[in-house]
């Protein structure tokens, strides 16, 4: 497989097709194709957790993750998602890519049930931050990430929460480390969004944790 450069991959990721009509109540903001980029881009040359390996996509939506993850060289990616409209949209990207390493799950990631326990080398996700009517749901998917990855789980997270997820990190025993800042470019998706886009400077440093201790 030929390896890809940082501006090819997102280059390629420009072309997957996204949320037609984004629900709030699932925090649904698409991944944007530069932080999808840079943050596999980095997970595969810098760590080695792609290529060749089990991936898992929580809360996948439309699959930019999967789809990244999948042309770096992925053994097998499985993306998962409570939300069959966005599985929709991420079948028609896999059979546009014409991608064979990729399946997806229809699930509630809250509900994930313990035969899942260790299944993938490695987990990425860019969870549900919290908000609005979800609190807390970031941390229960980065616990569910930890309980199913074999080796890493690589997660976007607010830096305003870091402290909190330094301290859930310490609390689960594993060890935390942040491994980049990505600056996020979040474009208006619902009706109270005023303005075009908002550039969030102190948004989404990607987080590393690994097991320290087996389950």
């Amino acid at each position: 497989m030929k390896k890809l450069k940082l501006k090819e991959l997102e280059s390629r990721l420009q072309q997957v097709d996204t949320f037609e009509s984004p629900k709030l109540l699932l925090e649904q903001y698409p991944t944007r194709p530069h932080i999808a980029a840079c943050m596999l881009y980095t997970i595969h040359n810098t760590f080695d957790d792609i290529e060749n390996k089990t991936i898992a996509d929580l809360g996948c939506g439309c699959g930019m993750l999967s789809i990244g993850s999948a042309m770096l060289g992925a053994g097998l990616c499985v993306g998962f998602d409570i939300d069959a409209d966005a599985l929709e949209i991420f079948n028609s990207n896999i059979e546009d890519f014409e991608l064979t390493n990729i399946n997806m799950v229809q699930c509630d990631v809250c509900s994930l049930s313990d035969s899942m326990l260790e299944t993938f080398d490695t987990v990425i996700m860019n969870p549900p931050f919290g908000t609005k009517h979800n609190k807390g749901m970031d941390m229960i998917f980065l616990k569910t990430a930890l309980q199913m990855a074999k080796t890493a789980v690589y997660s976007l997270h607010k830096t305003s929460t870091r402290q909190h997820i330094q301290k859930k990190a310490d609390e689960w025993e594993v060890k935390m480390e942040v491994i980049a800042e990505l600056r996020y470019d979040l474009p208006a998706s619902y009706k109270f969004h005023k303005k075009k886009s908002i550039l969030l400077t102190s948004f989404a440093p990607l987080t590393k944790c690994i097991h320290l201790i087996s389950p």
